[in-house]
């Protein structure tokens, strides 16, 4: 399907071609998606690299390059997920069966992303089992790690009274609680942006500081992604509500979102007991 051709409804999308022929639409969304994936692992090489004394690498290509890696990942992940859903919902009719295959697809991603997080607590759990502390380490359970909780915890709740409202047909609540989410959860990002700056400048608490370091960091910083990531999902979805989409009868990527939102938020409640708090257990 081309978007060359049908009504759109204004939304433009760049290369947007059928090639090769026969083989569907192509789009550059996913190769740029992919280049912001592949960049993180060089900038994670590079960081390993420069690390040594004698390395003549920049220590400062590592950390541009991951941040511009992330923010390629992400505009490419919005560019595609809107050319697949948003403009195309206006020549979509509503099928039930596909409604709930999107579901059942988003709960078998859950899945396997709790099995990638149950691999970081499992190598948590293997190096707490251990003499403890590994080391010195910073007070991890502070009022701004509350904060953030309760910032998460709050958003999980706006994200379902919005999903309330639009199964009762109530755009305006809709939208409202969308908008908030989706502030609560770039504030959320942007306090454990803070928190990391606290750690490493002022504790000299970094991802070198031991098992426990690379364990802390790992999973929050995985953690970090995924909200990162929600984050994207939550705007595309703002924007089709904007945009008029939406309605008691279709909503499934509303539900699929939402599933997705609230898992993110349990992980981090997880994190919270576990990590910080189980932590400072005998610290």
């Amino acid at each position: 399907m081309s978007t060359d051709h049908g009504d759109d409804h204004g939304h433009h999308l760049p290369a947007v071609e059928d090639w090769p022929r026969g083989l569907g639409e192509a789009s550059w969304w996913p190769f740029i998606t992919a280049l912001g994936a592949g960049g993180l692992y060089i900038a994670a090489g590079l960081y390993i690299v420069s690390g040594g004394d004698e390395s003549t690498i920049n220590p400062l290509f590592a950390p541009l390059l991951g941040a511009a890696s992330v923010g390629t990942f992400l505009f490419g992940l919005y560019g595609w997920l809107y050319h697949a859903f948003v403009s195309t919902f206006w020549s979509r009719g509503s099928n039930e069966t596909s409604a709930k295959a999107l579901r059942w697809g988003m709960v078998s991603f859950l899945g396997s992303e709790l099995a990638t997080f149950g691999a970081g607590f499992g190598y948590y759990f293997f190096i707490r089992a251990g003499t403890w502390p590994p080391g010195e380490l910073p007070h991890l359970l502070g009022s701004l790690v509350l904060i953030n909780t309760a910032i998460l915890v709050a958003s999980s709740l706006t994200l379902h009274w919005a999903h309330v409202a639009i199964r009762n047909n109530n755009r305006r609540k809709f939208i409202l609680g969308l908008l908030v989410t989706l502030l609560l959860g770039v504030v959320f990002i942007g306090g454990q942006i803070y928190e990391y700056y606290e750690f490493i400048i002022h504790s000299n608490f970094t991802f070198e500081s031991g098992f426990f370091g690379s364990a802390f960091y790992g999973l929050t910083g995985l953690h970090g992604l995924h909200v990162s990531l929600g984050g994207v999902l939550l705007a595309i979805v703002t924007i089709r509500a904007l945009a008029g989409q939406y309605s008691a009868d279709r909503h499934v990527s509303v539900t699929t979102v939402s599933m997705y939102w609230h898992f993110v938020d349990v992980v981090w409640i997880f994190l919270v007991v576990i990590l910080y708090a189980g932590a400072e257990v005998g610290a």
